[in-house]
């Protein structure tokens, strides 16, 4: 018999590695070049520093929400959260398990009660619970039929966990920082016509890319 705490504490602790393992993945980006100039004695220091924008899609969150809630981890694939995918199914898969197993045992005690209370004999808990155990039986009867209502209720949850872990992912996608801070140097010689007198002014230019 599934143990009904160990089955929540399973649950549990499943979706909160999945909500909480948001990793820092960087989004596409567009990079847009702005470039400076300075002449001075000769010497051109050009400084080309490029600035990284990333590529905001306001429509992504409601769309992996969508995707989720039409097919549980959908949303998760489309913000390539590849291996959050079995942590959905898994979860969702004990939740209808458990549903399945109590809603089970419900039936059966159910049906054993429901004889005993017509005057038959014969169900197949004669032999553990001997006549009359209607009190027993309909004892029984309940507690299944919470578990059954609490398994359902947890599934539910887990679906909507679904489909929030997919918006939610997708906004902080969206808001990553890229940590490249890597730059180059280039030095070059440089010559350039003065445009007052026309003589050429000689130099090195010197490009720093961030």
């Amino acid at each position: 018999m599934v143990s009904k705490s160990f089955f929540i504490a399973f649950l549990l602790s499943l979706f909160s590695v999945l909500l909480s393992a948001q990793d820092e993945n960087p989004a596409e980006n567009e990079i847009d070049s702005v470039r400076t100039n300075l002449q001075e004695d000769g010497i051109v220091l050009q400084d080309s520093i490029v600035k990284k924008e990333r590529y905001l899609n306001p429509l992504a969150p409601s769309k992996a929400a969508f995707y989720s809630a039409v097919l549980p981890g959908l949303g998760q694939i489309y913000n390539k959260r590849y291996w959050k995918v079995p942590i959905v199914y898994g979860a969702l898969g004990a939740g209808i398990y458990a549903y399945t197993f109590y809603n089970g045992e419900y039936q059966r005690f159910r049906t054993a009660f429901k004889r005993r209370r017509a005057g038959f004999a014969d169900d197949e808990f004669i032999n553990v619970i001997p006549l009359p155990g209607d009190d027993r039986l309909e004892r029984l009867q309940n507690a299944k039929q919470n578990e059954r209502d609490l398994a359902l209720l947890v599934t539910i949850i887990i679906y909507a966990l679904n489909i929030v872990d997919a918006n939610v992912d997708a906004h902080l996608k969206q808001f990553n920082i890229n940590d490249d801070l890597s730059w180059d140097m280039n030095l070059q010689p440089y010559l350039e016509a003065n445009p007052i007198d026309g003589n050429p002014n000689y130099g090195m230019s010197l490009t720093l890319t961030f």
